[in-house]
């Protein structure tokens, strides 16, 4: 298994969750994020000066898939997310060594007396 991270621009996550939706991938965590990358932020001049916003809003979306489909998720988050402009995102691969379901139901050892 693996997760692949993404990090997106804002207005570009309703592209990119129905190219997954469209893909078969449903399950994703999706975290409002904010950094800064290779641009360093971006400078804006107005009539009193120039100021910098070194702190960018982005959308961190994590999705845990099988190998199998990882170049679909990664070809998907690229059609999705992309504008041909700098501050697109990044894309991360890792590998998740295991994955535990939490369920409601109690096991012999966790219930309480």
């Amino acid at each position: 298994m693996k997760m692949v991270i993404a990090i997106i621009r804002p207005d570009r996550l309703q592209c990119v969750k129905d190219g997954l939706k469209d893909a078969g991938i449903y399950a994703m965590t999706i975290t409002h994020v904010t950094g800064r990358g290779e641009q360093m932020g971006l400078v804006f001049t107005t009539r009193v000066g120039e100021f910098t916003v070194d702190e960018i809003e982005k959308i961190k979306v994590e999705i845990v898939v099988e190998d199998d489909q990882v170049d679909t998720v990664i070809g998907v988050v690229k059609r999705g997310a992309e504008t041909g402009h700098p501050g697109d995102g990044r894309i991360f691969i890792i590998p998740v060594l295991e994955s535990i379901r939490i369920r409601s139901e109690c096991t012999e050892g966790d219930q309480a007396e």
